[in-house]
């Protein structure tokens, strides 16, 4: 039998970040559809962020993206969200969007772009240090279109040289998490294209290194479970970039595409144990024609229904099942876990926890989208062209 009151502990102590740019416009690479209400600066981000915590009680931090989140003062941010009750999270680099990436970043075959690309991390790991932040996320745009293109080899050790420099430079505390994406931008090759290479990388560069899962970047049936379970077994597993997609990279809410995944992704973070260390659960969404803080209510309140399901698992049952052989047996109890209506769980923690039990309805009742639309009148709104 699983112990309820253990489940709730463990659901009331979650944390989910939220992203700061998925406060902002975005779109397909065909058109940016504006809203009303966006935020127009990263302090508005924020503003939006606190109302997320403050609904659901388990999404604390907001990841940055720089130079999208740039500021002059990132201290002064870093007070602002703590005045709102929100802490800043990772910090994102990007290396993807400015012209000289054309043919790469670190990988690029130019020493002087691979310099430039290098001084953007480093100065990232300078607003880790100021605004208290211990993650550092990197995702590299870079690879190649055509045979022939640049050296696969060649790549893979400027890559590795980066990195290095990167590692070296963060401080007591810090890290740097390595995300992997199998194809896009690039159609022939993409140097780090999955688990494997940015869990080779990390492994030389040491502990300060980690793999980061981002749940859209896998080629169709993909088991990404298995993965998380290597991972967490190798202590290699950093954090989780949380979406869902239907065909490729698609940003969509974390949830909306295969549930099921998400809970057998979750079964295997609490069983392994990462979801009492120090895994980063962020999301990284778009949201393009849907309103951003209620589709970020919702995507949190799919990660929280995902991780009660896995916590109901009878792992005792489940474990007995499986040494007697008995395959349906063993199917049965995860399934179990799986089809339990965890809503009335969640709504008592929530209560427990001195929230509404519905955080969607609570946000709509709070006017907030009123106000924002109401007070958000001129300036440019974040988002990104397209």
């Amino acid at each position: 039998m699983t112990d309820l009151a253990a489940v709730k502990a463990a659901l009331k102590t979650q944390a989910v970040e939220t992203p700061s740019w998925a406060y902002g416009n975005s779109g397909t690479r065909f058109k940016v559809f504006t809203q009303e209400g966006v935020p127009r600066t990263p302090q508005e981000k924020l503003d939006d962020a606190a109302q997320v915590h403050a609904f659901t009680g388990v999404a604390p931090t907001v990841a940055l993206h720089i130079p999208w989140d740039k500021v002059e003062d990132y201290a002064a941010l870093a007070k602002h969200a703590e005045d709102r009750g929100v802490r800043l999270g990772a910090i994102n680099s990007n290396t993807f969007q400015d012209d000289a990436y054309k043919l790469g970043s670190v990988c690029h075959p130019d020493a002087a772009v691979r310099r430039k690309a290098l001084a953007h991390l480093l100065e990232c790991v300078d607003i880790m240090d100021a605004t208290g932040s211990t993650d550092l996320k990197l995702w590299f745009a870079d690879g190649t279109n055509y045979p022939g293109q640049d050296d696969l080899r060649a790549r893979q050790d400027r890559l590795a040289e980066g990195l290095a420099a990167v590692h070296e430079r963060l401080g007591d505390g810090q890290r740097m998490l390595l995300e992997y994406k199998f194809f896009e931008p690039a159609f022939y090759s993409t140097d780090v294209p999955d688990w494997g290479t940015a869990y080779a990388h990390c492994l030389k560069l040491g502990p300060k290194a980690q793999v980061v899962v981002d749940t859209g970047h896998h080629a169709p049936g993909t088991n990404i479970e298995f993965i998380v379970a290597t991972l967490l077994r190798e202590g290699k597993l950093g954090g989780f970039d949380f979406n869902s997609r239907f065909y490729a990279d698609d940003d969509l809410m974390v949830g909306a595409a295969d549930p099921f995944q998400l809970f057998r992704i979750m079964y295997e973070v609490v069983r392994g144990g990462g979801f009492t260390s120090e895994v980063a659960f962020m999301l990284d969404q778009c949201h393009n024609i849907e309103a951003k803080i209620p589709a970020i209510i919702r995507s949190v309140m799919n990660v929280q229904e995902a991780t009660a399901k896995a916590l109901l698992v009878d792992r005792s049952a489940l474990a007995a099942a499986q040494a007697s052989g008995d395959v349906l047996e063993a199917n049965a109890v995860v399934m179990d876990a799986y089809n339990t209506d965890v809503r009335p769980l969640l709504r008592e923690v929530r209560e427990e926890m001195g929230l509404d039990p519905e955080p969607m309805a609570a946000y709509r009742a709070s006017g907030y989208a009123e106000k924002i639309v109401a007070s958000r009148v001129g300036g440019e709104q974040a988002g990104w062209g397209a």
